[in-house]
């Protein structure tokens, strides 16, 4: 059985998604922020984050898109993303990584600034800066999104909760559902799916 390290409001909140979608069992652990980190936790988690799967063999996995993934493969009657050598499948791949390298690093980088400075002066430039590079990557999958129902093929697949997700840790929502009509078009149609609905209830992402 899966065992899914997470907490509410975290990146775990597309992970749990898979699995649901998937249709498998899982048992969820729920892991406080603790200062000094739990020993444990760091020796599958070494950065101290969440999500964490641990596979039914016992190996661990961090990253969330990476994760995402590796479900989407291990269960690909789910439809999580398109089938393996299908010309969408490079899309999917494209955008998760996108979305992961430049979109999430962001976002943290806002959320943490103190992570990213040494000076304490420093942070509000950092916030800004992220801020900047979350509406660049933004506007980019917005335009992607132009004339299409879904981010990669004909159907919904990760790459979209993933994508509604990351928008809804925007600093400004009503921005962002303003200057991305494209991106909101697709959060709306999320918003309504009653998997979205339930899972929102417990990670509270956007407003019911």
């Amino acid at each position: 059985m899966y065992k899914l390290y997470t907490r509410p409001g975290s990146g775990g909140f597309v992970v749990e998604a898979a699995l649901a979608l998937a249709n498998v069992q899982f048992d969820q652990i729920d892991v406080p922020k603790k200062d000094p980190p739990d020993p444990a936790f760091l020796d599958i988690s070494p950065l101290n984050q969440v999500p964490v799967l641990t596979l039914p063999n016992g190996q661990s996995i961090t990253e969330s898109a990476a994760i995402c993934i590796l479900l989407a493969e291990r269960h690909p009657q789910a439809g999580l993303a398109p089938a393996a050598g299908s010309p969408d499948r490079a899309d999917f791949l494209r955008w998760m990584a996108f979305m992961s390298s430049v979109l999430y690093p962001a976002i943290l980088r806002l959320y943490y600034a103190h992570r990213y400075t040494t000076d304490a002066e420093g942070k509000k430039a950092v916030k800004q800066a992220a801020i900047a590079e979350m509406d660049r990557g933004f506007a980019i999958v917005d335009a992607a999104l132009d004339g299409r129902d879904w981010l990669v093929g004909d159907a919904m697949s990760l790459a979209d909760i993933y994508l509604v997700m990351l928008v809804a840790w925007h600093p400004d929502v009503d921005k962002a559902r303003a200057d991305w009509p494209n991106i909101e078009r697709l959060w709306s149609a999320l918003r309504a799916h009653p998997l979205m609905k339930r899972l929102n209830a417990s990670h509270e992402m956007w407003p019911s």
